[in-house]
């Protein structure tokens, strides 16, 4: 629409171009069509990506001294796979290096720049390739909005003493998170309630953009709530370090029905991830009856189920205590 404006004071016409109202920009965070076209990741950091990928191979050098990294070439090279396809899928600016770690607890967990740990007992916790999925996409997310060295930058902006520490690269200082029995910074793994909820909303997306049912994540995050109903305190340490509750499940189920077009077809399973699956568990069993061997040649303290004495000689006879030495009675 014009509208020809003319000057009292002047005599000159100015001629107005008017359109419509401008409309509100889309959030691209929130349109899986933008990934990789967006940045995730923009936000305050004291860390450029180049010290940030340097600080996450620190760390995971230290991981891998302290943890057993599973390195059988069928489970290394399918977990890689699943995480790489996930990777091209997603805003993550950085290269990753993906490994598995020998552990029963149900987690993974992402290191700044991209250093990515799988437990095994994640694996063998999952139904289906599209639950393994779902997680890893979750990590895959924290890595690709650098939500590690953003939390670690608020803490410091809060604690301005410890900014020559960050540079420095020195952490006695700092609260220790344990993941995988292991010893991280805790500004690393543990992070706030909006992060989480990022993260789960872009893990939603980068599974779906590479093919799964987004379902899946729900349903693996349901079951893990459920068991620890079931059983309090006996997964305690499963998803320490991001424990779903009710509200993120809801929020999770709000993300796919708003944001997710509906697809004729999803990859939920492949006969790949139940052969890798049966793979690693028969290579764990193997591993538990070997540590078994390894203690059943250990010195070992017999009792005798009726008394409950030391077998001192190891002979299988357990030697009696005082009371069952012959005791001399008088004859009245």
């Amino acid at each position: 629409m014009k509208c020809r404006f003319v000057s009292v004071i002047t005599g000159l016409v100015l001629t107005f171009c008017l359109g419509s109202a401008p409309s509100i920009a889309k959030d691209k965070k929130k349109d899986p069509d933008e990934i990789g076209n967006r940045d995730v990741g923009k936000g305050v950091n004291f860390y450029s990506l180049e010290k940030e990928i340097a600080l996450g191979k620190q760390m995971a050098q230290e991981v891998e001294r302290e943890a057993k990294i599973i390195d059988d070439p069928v489970i290394a090279e399918y977990v890689n796979r699943v995480g790489q396809n996930l990777v091209r899928n997603s805003d993550a600016k950085v290269p990753f290096t993906i490994k598995v770690l020998d552990s029963d607890e149900v987690n993974a967990f992402a290191l700044p720049g991209g250093f990515f740990f799988v437990n095994s007992g994640l694996i063998l916790k999952a139904d289906n390739e599209a639950e393994l999925a779902g997680v890893m996409a979750h990590e895959i997310a924290h890595v690709a909005a650098r939500h590690g060295t953003r939390q670690a930058t608020r803490g410091a902006l809060v604690n301005y003493a410890s900014l020559p520490l960050i540079f420095m690269g020195g952490w006695t200082g700092y609260a220790i998170q344990e993941a995988a029995g292991l010893a991280i910074p805790m500004g690393f793994l543990k992070f706030s309630r909006g992060f989480e909820a990022e993260a789960d909303m872009l893990g939603l997306q980068y599974m779906y953009k590479t093919g799964y049912d987004p379902t899946c994540f729900v349903d693996f995050f349901e079951k893990i709530e459920s068991l620890e109903k079931t059983k309090p305190g006996a997964l305690s340490k499963v998803f320490s370090t991001h424990p779903m509750t009710e509200e993120r499940i809801k929020a999770a189920q709000k993300n796919i029905q708003e944001m997710l077009k509906a697809r004729p077809e999803y990859v939920v399973n492949t006969s790949e991830f139940m052969d890798v699956k049966a793979r690693l568990a028969r290579l764990e069993n193997r591993s538990r009856k070997l540590n078994e061997a390894k203690d059943a040649d250990r010195p070992t303290l017999r009792r005798r189920p009726d008394s409950g004495q030391v077998d001192e000689d190891g002979d299988g006879k357990a030697k009696p205590d005082e009371d069952d030495r012959p005791t001399l009675k008088r004859r009245d």
